[in-house]
């Protein structure tokens, strides 16, 4: 039997973090309650990097290793299914991105109207100069 150096063992748990992301995560537990099971769902997506470089002389193949992975995980709402095999999908709010959504477009608002007032105020200018001259 093979022993199992660093590198392996590193890339065998990374294998088991992304794995623990699959789609059997997607879906929670059921919660039953008086006819109705709640069923949640969630995307969960991972990833997993790894290489290796020269050592500091740049003569030594394989001096320098490294790593690094990431498992995110988002609730995204629940399926209500009531007696009588009724199932209605409830999405989860995402309150941060609402709020994200009107600074957005609030900052889209104030720019607009600063241009506006801009353009008007150049253009009264002009008017007046014209008067002046005639």
């Amino acid at each position: 039997m093979v022993q199992p150096t660093e590198e392996t063992a590193i890339l065998d748990r990374i294998r088991e973090i992304v794995d623990g992301a699959s789609a059997r995560r997607v879906f929670g537990e059921p919660v039953s309650h008086e006819g109705v099971v709640v069923l949640p769902a969630a995307k969960v997506s991972g990833g997993a990097s790894g290489g290796s470089g020269p050592g500091d002389d740049g003569k030594q193949p394989g001096g320098g290793t490294g790593g690094g992975f990431g498992v995110s995980a988002k609730a995204l709402g629940v399926f209500v299914i009531r007696e009588g095999g009724r199932v209605q999908w409830q999405p989860a709010v995402d309150v941060n991105r609402i709020v994200l959504g009107g600074q957005l477009v609030a900052v889209a608002a104030l720019l607009l109207i600063r241009s506006l007032v801009k353009a008007r105020g150049a253009g009264g200018k002009r008017r007046r100069a014209t008067r002046t001259h005639r």
